[in-house]
């Protein structure tokens, strides 16, 4: 690493000597950026078969507390070089991947020295994304990838005894949604796996060993979660105010403090609620009769549970929600090409059941190619109701997402929301690759959000659609609520869950599963409230300074034309 880091000095110093002010401050930044990006590359094999550099495929992450702690010096080291860099001299591109890079280094400086996940999270040791990656994703020749499938595996007992080591007490529910997870990826490696190594019958005898080795290690981890660790897992989920604090504004890059933001949601928990009213009153005169209405009348939340009611009377069920998915993603399509909203491009994405392994923490998920694949396909996963859940709770999970909400969250995860947002992010070119790599969660999930208002504010899906919209800001907004009390207030189960079910209007089995992602996280969830506002203020602004000239689509266009930086930076580049 010394020697490394004076190669790097070496470099900078022959690059100052070559060019003249702001452009020599440019070119010691992206020298610096890109050296740091390609070492990053190297030490992270499994973040760098997302991004599309495939060379170290046939490796995993090192897991061991050595290999942590030099992770952490690296970032240190990159940290104190960018310091002796000038962001007032560089160009305003570089100016915002500066700040975003010392951001990104200082919460993966928190992550490990503060935080110390590797502690407390089994989840992280799981190997089942690392195999996963190789094999669903068509980027090159099956055999290849098969081969690098082989070297994983042979990682996979080392990667185990990192995290024995490693784990000391992590929270009960941690562990309990490890071994759930551990379930899927023994499944993938022992079952699924072999389809692919049918495919390429000269690589079975080859893979085969490999293959049942590292079922018996997982096997054998499996085990001792269940038998050692669980028994000892009694820390504490909940972060608590100072680190949920530090974390927030690490994580959402915003200038808005935790108060502002929890002051913001409660207040439009109360907004959305009777923006809910005005539109379930046409929809429940619709629906049922004048004398039901002349009787609940004065009863709004009555009146918006039970229009909310009739419209989960239409649902998928497990064998058809894929189908009906793919059926409502054409629709968004049509409709968002026929309204001219944003370019759309023809990447490739298919709808798919949540690989088992992923489940346990969001209902649904959007896996795009990353920046460098040049051969890619995203997947939108949809997971399944928990095969523990009785029926009642499965009903209810079906309820939530019924017809009407599978197109909001199709919307959400896929037309006009996250995949068409990363095929816009993928075009993206800038002298470094820092956007890519500090893509910001905060602007990924605002944009989400803020398509599901956007195709509503056109008209699709009518007032049903609208219903089911209002719906899910109300649990963006519930989301901050939990997120900040339950992590920093010491809100309870019972608590959460009568938000959730009564201001939230939310199915049991939904609110159960809400209730155990924000256990499981902190600060994510309020990512999309945060984005929300600050996207649709900068389309306010934006808009007010065209006036009459403003256009729709070239604004969309426009705004997902940077990548993926924080809002906050959005609003430099377009100078508002």
């Amino acid at each position: 690493m010394k020697l490394f880091l004076l190669i790097i000095t070496v470099g900078l110093i022959l690059t100052v000597f070559s060019c003249t002010g702001s452009e020599k401050m440019d070119n010691r930044f992206e020298e610096l950026a890109n050296q740091y990006i390609e070492t990053l590359i190297q030490q992270s094999p499994e973040w760098a078969t997302w991004l599309g550099d495939h060379r170290f495929d046939h490796r995993l992450n090192d897991y061991s507390l050595d290999g942590i702690l030099e992770d952490l010096k690296f970032s240190r080291d990159y940290l104190d070089s960018l310091s002796t860099i000038d962001p007032s001299e560089l160009s305003q591109s570089n100016q915002i991947d500066y700040q975003i890079m010392s951001n990104g280094l200082k919460y993966s400086i928190f992550r490990t020295d503060t935080l110390k996940s590797y502690e407390w999270n089994p989840r992280r040791y799981n190997p089942g994304g690392a195999i996963y990656q190789l094999i669903a994703h068509d980027f090159a020749p099956l055999a290849e990838r098969l081969k690098n499938v082989k070297g994983r595996l042979e990682a996979i007992p080392k990667v185990l005894d990192d995290a024995r080591a490693n784990l000391k007490n992590p929270p009960k529910i941690f562990t309990e949604t490890a071994i759930q997870q551990i379930d899927g990826t023994i499944s993938l490696i022992r079952d699924e796996l072999n389809s692919y190594l049918e495919q390429v019958p000269k690589l079975i005898e080859e893979i085969k060993p490999v293959q049942q080795q590292a079922v018996a290690a997982l096997e054998e981890y499996k085990t001792w979660l269940q038998n050692d660790l669980l028994p000892r897992s009694n820390g504490d989920f909940r972060l608590g105010d100072e680190l949920f604090r530090k974390k927030l504004r690490y994580a959402l890059d915003s200038d808005i403090d935790k108060e502002e933001l929890l002051r913001r949601a409660e207040e439009e928990l109360e907004a959305v609620t009777e923006q809910m009213y005005v539109t379930a009153v046409p929809l429940f005169k619709k629906y049922y009769s004048e004398e039901v209405f002349d009787a609940t009348v004065t009863k709004k939340d009555q009146i918006i549970k039970m229009v909310l009611d009739k419209l989960a009377d239409k649902r998928p069920t497990e064998d058809n929600i894929i189908e009906l998915a793919k059926q409502k993603l054409r629709e968004c399509k049509d409709f968002v090409r026929e309204k001219k909203l944003v370019t759309l491009f023809g990447d490739a994405i298919d709808i798919v059941v949540m690989p088992e392994f992923e489940r346990g923490v969001a209902i649904a998920y959007c896996s795009s190619p990353g920046p460098l694949e040049e051969k890619g396909e995203t997947f939108y996963a949809i997971a399944p109701p928990p095969e523990n859940w009785n029926n009642k709770r499965v009903e209810s999970y079906f309820r939530e997402y019924n017809n009407f909400m599978l197109v909001n969250l199709t919307v959400h995860e896929a037309m006009p929301g996250h995949y068409l947002h990363a095929t816009h992010s993928n075009r993206f070119k800038a002298p470094t690759l820092i956007r890519s790599i500090f893509g910001s969660g905060t602007f990924t999930e605002g944009w989400a959000t803020y398509s599901e208002q956007l195709m509503v504010e056109h008209g699709f899906g009518g007032a049903e659609l609208k219903m089911q919209m209002l719906k899910m800001r109300l649990r963006m907004v519930i989301n901050v609520i939990l997120d900040q009390k339950i992590h920093t207030a010491g809100m309870t189960e019972d608590e959460a869950m009568a938000l959730m079910i009564n201001k939230g209007f939310q199915e049991d089995g939904e609110a159960a599963g809400k209730w155990r992602r924000a256990c499981l996280s902190s600060t994510q969830l309020s990512t999309y409230y945060m984005g929300n506002i600050e996207i649709n203020d900068i389309r306010k602004d934006y808009q007010a300074k065209a006036g009459d000239s403003f256009d729709m689509l070239a604004f969309h266009d426009k705004l997902l034309s940077f990548g993926t930086p924080a809002p906050k930076y959005i609003r430099q580049l377009l100078d508002i």
